[in-house]
């Protein structure tokens, strides 16, 4: 896909490359994978660690020593504490997120899958993500690799992406197009 070539050019796509090539080699894969959506968790959780994450203000040791503390409260394995303390040492951590991004894109890739992104209203139970993913998988041909995000403000339904193809059947979007054929009819 032509947006993942472009991620993966970005610093983003090549600190995630790094990542995921050292975690190849000392056959932590699995594990990484485990601690970035536990930190991923955890940015998508706290404003504040969202707001220390992407502030110039704080320095790159305050910064560093809240992530050596996260990390180790949260049982994050080494190799990605020390990644991540590398990365906040380099002032990179504004783009952590898209750096679990790449990486996530990768590994979907390495494993013949096709990488999603999926917003729901609400949190998805087992049963939904299932379902969703035999879905999607009947419409692209592949597995699909869901990474799954809640907005309350989508009021209800799903936004779905996969690669650049987005379907939007959030109830937000459907009272957005009413209101407009409203105006217009009026």
């Amino acid at each position: 896909m032509a947006t993942d070539d472009v991620m993966m050019a970005s610093a983003a796509g090549r600190y995630a490359a790094a990542l995921f090539d050292l975690a190849n080699e000392e056959n932590h894969v699995s594990q990484v994978e485990s601690d970035l959506g536990a930190f991923q968790s955890l940015l998508d959780m706290s404003d504040d660690l969202t707001s220390m994450v992407k502030s110039p203000l704080y320095s790159s040791e305050e910064q560093s020593a809240a992530i050596e503390m996260l990390a180790d409260k949260a049982g994050i394995g080494a190799l990605t504490k020390n990644f991540l303390l590398l990365v906040t040492k380099k002032r990179r951590l504004p783009i952590v997120a898209d750096i679990i991004k790449a990486f996530r894109a990768l590994l979907a890739q390495s494993r013949g899958e096709v990488p999603a992104e999926v917003t729901s209203a609400v949190a998805l139970n087992e049963a939904q993500i299932s379902e969703l993913k035999e879905m999607l998988k009947a419409s692209v041909g592949k597995d699909v690799n869901l990474d799954t995000h809640v907005d309350p403000a989508l009021l209800g339904g799903l936004v779905v992406k996969i690669g650049s193809r987005m379907v939007d059947t959030s109830l937000r979007t459907k009272l957005s197009k009413l209101r407009l054929s409203l105006k217009e009819a009026g």
